[in-house]
């Protein structure tokens, strides 16, 4: 999930002045999102163990396929921006169309396990902590799983599956491989923490046939089209995936979805909040949790109107009722999580 940038113009269909109870649910979830990628390089066991020391209820994989067939933790299968592999391999730069655009760089899918385990992880945004670089591998999912195992507290994985209609373009489909990699270590039980996430209703429907996990879709930018909506011609764009028709259309298929926050909270073009949409209302209106996506604490990411203090951002999603989020930095969503559910438990007995 990348940082968004659009405003309350595209969201003109959706009604507003919402006021939700408190009902919805008892305790939000805190899904630590690439890990605690706000202190480490994301995608990276160091940041996935700050996360789960700092609260996190879930961490969040995001899942690539090497050559080879493994399933390895990264957010894009270009991985020049966060490995080293542009000084380990220079000679294996190349331009490839992954959903449609043309991108330059280095492509896990041209690697083996063997080659990307010898790069190291770096921090993704200059004006974060660089002082980690270098320092941690590229895990497979296997390992991510292996270590969720050993924790001593129960903790949930809430895995993304990346481009998977190019990945099966490709012959590196990812469906089978991520529900055989659960069952075998034990992750694919009735109860067993997990969600499945994907940007592609396609992606999901599929590994619905193989698994019984909660299923979630994700929402981007309102104008783009998902890209398994391209390849079969389907010309509705995310925007027309958050209408109720197409809410109950997707509640056959999936458990929740995950749309960007900004589809609940809105802007204008300063920066100034606009009055909260209808989907939390919706969504739940049809059995749907929402899991909105991403919050951070840097001033850029922020409202004006939260006056540069991360707490009060999710504060107002807790209380507008929310069922989850994504947080670079875990342990400022408990902080408001715990201030939220004391407010609650305050309130409630008055």
């Amino acid at each position: 999930m990348a940082a968004k940038k659009w405003t309350v113009c595209s969201m003109l269909f959706l009604s507003t002045l919402f006021s939700p109870t408190l009902k919805a649910f008892e305790s939000p979830l805190i899904v630590g999102h690439r890990g605690a990628c706000g202190y480490r390089p994301e995608h990276t066991i160091a940041s996935y163990e700050l996360a789960i020391k700092m609260g996190a209820d879930y961490i969040e994989p995001d899942l690539v396929m090497t050559k080879d067939g493994v399933l390895m933790a990264r957010h894009e299968n270009e991985i020049s921006g966060t490995t080293n592999v542009a000084e380990i391999f220079p000679d294996r730069k190349t331009t490839k169309k992954v959903d449609g655009k043309e991108i330059t760089g280095w492509f896990i899918e041209d690697f083996t396990l063997k080659e990307i385990k010898t790069l190291k992880a770096k921090e993704r945004l200059e004006f974060r902590d660089h002082s980690f670089d270098g320092k941690f591998d590229v895990p497979t999912f296997k390992e991510i799983l292996a270590f969720v195992k050993k924790q001593k507290r129960k903790v949930g994985v809430y895995v993304e599956t990346k481009h998977p209609t190019y990945f099966q373009s490709i012959g590196l489909p990812l469906e089978t491989a991520l529900v055989k990699e659960l069952t075998a270590q034990g992750f694919n039980k009735k109860n067993s923490p997990v969600f499945i996430q994907s940007f592609e209703l396609a992606n999901l429907k599929q590994i619905k046939k193989l698994t019984s996990l909660p299923l979630i879709y994700l929402i981007d930018d309102p104008e783009l089209i998902p890209f398994d909506h391209v390849a079969s011609g389907d010309k509705r764009t995310y925007q027309d995936m958050v209408k109720p028709e197409s809410l109950k259309e997707l509640s056959a298929t999936v458990y929740g979805i995950g749309p960007y926050k900004r589809y609940i909270v809105p802007a204008n073009d300063k920066g100034e909040m606009q009055p909260p949409t209808t989907l939390i209302q919706d969504a739940h209106a049809l059995g749907l949790k929402v899991h909105p996506y991403t919050f951070r604490s840097e001033a850029q990411y922020l409202l004006k109107d939260y006056q540069g203090d991360p707490q009060k951002e999710y504060l107002q999603f807790f209380e507008l009722g929310v069922d989850g989020l994504f947080s670079d930095f875990a342990d400022q969503a408990v902080l408001a999580k715990q201030t939220f559910l004391k407010n609650k438990k305050a309130g409630a007995k008055k």
